[in-house]
């Protein structure tokens, strides 16, 4: 089958649809390459079984653009030890990988014009898989294992961020006739990445009594995954493209800020749960192996969040109610990890991950239900990640000092539960009926 015929098989009317309604019907996926010239067309692939293994591809890239977060916080005590890291850097580790999202994410749609979107991809899974071989790299380098550590966790965050931007747009493109599915699929593999990174990060270092085999273990599936996609990223002719501006300036949208806001926000808190819930279960007495068994599990009940709440959002056309009790169910959940009893800490991570999943989910709908054509939801997905994440990840750094100031975590508890209401303030705004223009 050629190229065109396989295009034409995947039904471009709905992709046009789906361009009329951003996001509505393809599921919240954005095409950050929307603004080029010519339009970047479907990844080439010779039969339908072919477009299955791409799709297989999309997915299991998906499945690892979180462990890089979850499997070092989940042996972060036996690294600090035995490493003997000093407490500067555990704040740096834990941030700049956040940070390095939203500086890398605008670079994205860039390099897709030079060299295809899909080699893109493929020189990022490279990135990342050497990233994740070269954080524990061994006590022979000078200045022990740290150099390595911030190396490696620097070039996990560069390459996740060009994955963030980029997969999206690949999903809708290739698979307008089972948007609901792939996108369904792309974005609980995300979340299932994190959880599989919280889980059995530390059993593989009660099995090996290596902290460092605990982190190589998971350069090994980014390594299967860069040489699956290998020939299909080859197999792509390079095609200049241009950038054509079109849509609104959403830099100059009081919307578009307040949707942005309420990004940052959420993103305070969704990462600094991957970088520090289960050192804070571990620091009120949690061992291990349950530590990472309620952050995966309290992941898990994210994905049930991720689910149903955009679609409950989409439901109204007004999302100030909905955005104001995940952020708050998010910011309390987070605290009472924090303080609240230690028995009911189940309840606690599960009110956390149902709330955390539900808020994320429903920040990145707002990119959707605020803006009215393809070319603005693009322009506001770029503006929320690279606001978005770049200071999101203060939450992180926030936590870390707060911890070294005080010794505990009980400070960084008051602290989510004021990002929490102020995540309710700006979700309350961004959920109005109204906008980007």
């Amino acid at each position: 089958m050629t190229e065109a015929t396989n295009a034409g098989a995947r039904k471009p009317g709905l992709e046009a649809d789906a361009v009329k309604a951003p996001g509505r019907d393809a599921g919240g996926l954005i095409d950050a390459e929307i603004d080029e010239s010519p339009a970047p067309g479907p990844t080439s692939v010779g039969s339908r079984r072919h477009l299955a293994y791409l799709g297989l591809c999309l997915v299991l890239i998906g499945l690892n653009l979180r462990t890089v977060f979850s499997s070092f916080s989940a042996v972060l005590p036996e690294i600090t030890a035995q490493a003997s890291l000093p407490g500067w850097s555990i704040v740096v580790l834990t941030t700049v990988p956040v940070t390095l999202l939203g500086v890398f994410a605008p670079l994205a749609p860039v390099l897709a014009r030079r060299f295809g979107a899909e080699r893109v991809l493929l020189g990022a899974m490279a990135v990342l898989a050497a990233g994740l071989l070269l954080r524990p790299a061994g006590p022979g380098l000078p200045g022990g294992h740290l150099p390595g550590l911030l190396a490696g966790t620097a070039a996990c965050g560069a390459a996740i961020a060009l994955c963030n931007v980029l997969l999206p747009g690949l999903v809708k493109r290739d698979f307008p006739h089972r948007l609901g599915l792939m996108g369904g699929l792309y974005t609980t593999a995300i979340c299932a990445s994190a959880a599989l990174g919280a889980g059995f990060t530390y059993p593989v270092y009660a099995a090996t009594g290596e902290w460092t085999a605990a982190l190589w273990f998971w350069a090994l599936p980014a390594a299967v995954v860069l040489l699956l996609f290998l020939p299909v990223a080859l197999r792509q002719r390079a095609v200049r493209h241009t950038a054509v501006k079109d849509g609104v300036n959403v830099w100059r949208s009081p919307v578009a800020w307040q949707v942005t806001i309420f990004m940052v926000l959420q993103a305070m808190m969704s990462f600094s749960v991957f970088a520090w819930l289960a050192p804070i279960l571990r620091e009120r007495g949690v061992d291990g192996a349950t530590a990472g068994l309620i952050v995966s599990v309290s992941i898990v009940l994210q994905m049930l969040g991720s689910l149903f709440a955009p679609a409950l959002a989409a439901r109204f056309r007004d999302q100030r109610a909905i955005n104001t009790v995940v952020a708050l169910m998010t910011g309390g959940g987070f605290a009472l990890s924090i303080f609240g009893p230690l028995d009911m800490v189940w309840v606690w991570a599960g009110l956390l991950g149902l709330g955390q999943g539900s808020l994320t989910a429903v920040a990145l709908t707002m990119i959707m239900l605020r803006t009215r054509d393809g070319h603005t939801a693009a322009h506001l997905s770029g503006m929320m990640q690279g606001v978005g994440y770049g200071l999101g990840s203060t939450g992180t750094l926030l936590v870390g000092q707060l911890h070294q100031a005080t010794g505990s975590f009980t400070a960084a508890g008051v602290l989510f539960l004021a990002v929490g209401l102020l995540a309710a303030v700006f979700g309350y705004r961004a959920g109005r009926d109204r906008f980007v223009e």
